[in-house]
């Protein structure tokens, strides 16, 4: 008989675990006892908060990053089915949303696995519902080209869009290049244009604003290394 992939959300920053994952996502973590991760410290800090303190040694972590190949992908797979059940724990947030944990769902599919998503956190749609933009048309654009030029062309791309279509345009970026990236916005978009930052999010830090470029070149926030959506 074939074991299930869980797929269970995380928290987005640093958050009691009880205050932003549902009681029943905690409840089917705990039947667990193996685990494909993206990092094992911070899995293992969240594991302990989440009903494991004490007995992570007890636990069966498996690796799953961007350094992983397909043979890793394949024997992880491999254990399912033999009737091993899995939970996936990406850094933050949801499994398999810009996420390396992808590639593993889409072959349990092809296994006829049995994937199962758990209720949680998404910065994404969090950040979309407190921008006061489009939530009927909006596109995940994920990380933009890290070379500035290549990046700034992308924006423009993605304003011209937005401002075509209506349709909203969310953005992420590796934290320590937020700075640079919100540089690039004010370089790159139209006065007129609106972006909203929501940083931090479910944290007592955490915050959403939605501002004109122009508004934004005369408050230039300093997000460093804060985790931030952005929406064009």
């Amino acid at each position: 008989m074939k074991g299930t992939l869980y797929l269970i959300p995380s928290p987005l920053g640093d958050t009691p675990v009880e205050n932003v994952i549902p009681g029943e996502t905690l409840k089917a973590l705990r039947s667990l006892k193996s685990f494909v991760v993206e990092e094992l410290r911070s899995a293992r800090r969240y594991l302990s908060a989440a009903g494991f303190r004490g007995e992570i040694d007890t636990l069966e972590l498996h690796l799953l990053n961007e350094h992983s190949k397909e043979p890793d992908i394949e024997q992880i797979v491999s254990l399912i089915l033999k009737g091993e059940s899995m939970g996936v724990i990406s850094e933050a947030g949801l499994p398999a949303v810009a996420d390396p944990g992808a590639q593993l769902v889409s072959l349990a599919h092809k296994s006829g696995i049995n994937v199962v998503p758990l209720t949680g956190p998404s910065s994404l749609m969090l950040a979309l519902m407190a921008s006061g933009k489009n939530g009927q048309s909006f596109a995940f654009a994920g990380y933009l080209p890290v070379r500035g030029e290549e990046r700034r062309t992308r924006i423009r791309e993605l304003e011209r869009t937005s401002l075509k279509t209506g349709q909203s345009q969310i953005i992420i970026e590796t934290p320590y290049r937020n700075d640079s990236l919100v540089a690039d916005f004010l370089q790159t978009c139209s006065d007129g244009t609106t972006l909203a930052i929501a940083c931090d999010l479910t944290t007592g830090n955490g915050f959403v604003k939605t501002k004109s470029i122009a508004q934004w070149k005369r408050e230039i926030p300093k997000l460093n290394k804060r985790p931030c959506v952005f929406i064009l």
